[in-house]
């Protein structure tokens, strides 16, 4: 019912498919992970205006990109991205940096929240059990300790407040007792970071399909929150996870502390085909390839893109997105995206003693 109300459309690729058509015996089943990718990212625009939330670099890789990584390297093979908002770019990007996953796009026409997202992907999922990740969570977790829990599992993490989270409260035998979302008055500080382990997925969908017919909402939106207290009342039994690390990505302002953050795990990262003349750099950093750079310093905490021009500039704790032009500038804790150029003022000085200059803007 909830297909004929939303419809939606996707595109199958998937190599390994094939493969398994010329030799059945060595082809392996692994668990099909649904990552939703169509919020327009509105906290970050400008830059989401013709970038999706997911693609945006950081520390030399994707927020994407990251997430697929980690599920990828535990196991998991097949992948349902769910698009919307410049879901182009997201596919283009998937299939080129990922061309051996099984992949599968499917359009969410009309934001209705990730509830009423994960339901158009039944008609994949089937009753497979599945390992959903929001497209702009980025965890330290342990996902092949996940996904040998015998039970379903929520990713969660202590908060200082919880109310602008889903929260799980969890009762004595160590099970999840309610789920609810952005609650006024919280009775746990256990956020749910977007990390969903889900093994009753007839039950899952059953519970959306529910909420929907009956406009089940919650702040607007069909809720996944909302749906998982549904499974909990009807007797699902399923396990909390406490991840390691939560990065927020929602804001520019965590996203730049993401940044550095990750940066300082991943390591300092310099592509070989890159040109530096007379630059000087502060580790860490992540400079790609293509990058031409002169005369200035770079670092620390800076993630740059592919092809960026650089010259006579300082830049430190920043993003900087492909194929821009950056010149005579000074950035800190700044976002800039890709195809961009920015000039700042170029200024001879001939300045005596004892003499104090702010160039300040005034």
């Amino acid at each position: 019912m909830a297909a004929k109300v939303f419809p939606n459309h996707y595109t199958t690729k998937s190599p390994i498919a094939i493969n398994c058509v010329l030799s059945l015996l060595l082809c392996k089943e692994f668990m099909k992970a649904i990552i939703p990718v169509a919020g327009a990212g509105t906290k970050l625009r400008p830059h989401t205006y013709t970038q999706p939330k997911a693609l945006i670099p950081l520390a030399g890789k994707t927020i994407l990109g990251i997430i697929i990584d980690q599920l990828n390297e535990a196991g998991i093979n097949e992948f349902i991205f769910i698009v919307g908002y410049l879901g182009d770019k997201i596919q283009d990007y998937v299939q080129e940096k990922y061309p051996d996953l099984i992949t599968h796009f499917v359009q969410q026409n009309e934001r209705h929240g990730i509830g009423h997202a994960i339901l158009l992907t039944q008609h994949i999922v089937g009753e497979d059990e599945v390992f959903i990740v929001l497209g702009d969570s980025i965890c330290e977790y342990d996902v092949k300790e996940v996904l040998d829990n015998n039970h379903s599992v929520l990713g969660v993490k202590k908060v200082d407040d919880p109310r602008e989270f889903g929260v799980a409260e969890l009762n004595e035998e160590g099970y999840i007792s309610r789920v609810v979302e952005k609650p006024h008055i919280p009775k746990s500080n256990m956020a749910l970071v977007g990390i969903y382990r889900i093994k009753e997925t007839k039950f899952l969908f059953d519970c959306l399909e529910n909420n929907i017919a009956n406009k089940l909402m919650s702040f607007g939106e069909y809720n996944l929150t909302d749906a998982i207290e549904c499974m909990i009342k009807r007797g699902a039994r399923i396990k909390p996870y406490k991840v390691q690390n939560w990065f927020d990505c929602g804001k520019k302002e965590s996203l730049l502390k993401t940044n550095a953050t990750l940066l300082k795990k991943f390591g300092h990262s310099i592509s070989d085909d890159r040109q530096l003349l007379n630059t000087i750099i502060i580790p860490p950093v992540s400079i790609a390839a293509g990058c031409d750079i002169s005369n200035s310093i770079i670092g620390p905490n800076v993630a740059i893109g592919e092809k960026v021009k650089i010259s006579y500039s300082i830049i430190k704790d920043a993003i900087i997105g492909a194929y821009s032009d950056l010149q005579d500038i000074v950035l800190t804790q700044s976002l800039i995206g890709s195809d961009t150029e920015v000039k700042g003022e170029s200024r001879t000085l001939n300045i005596g003693d004892n003499t104090e200059i702010d160039l300040g803007k005034s």
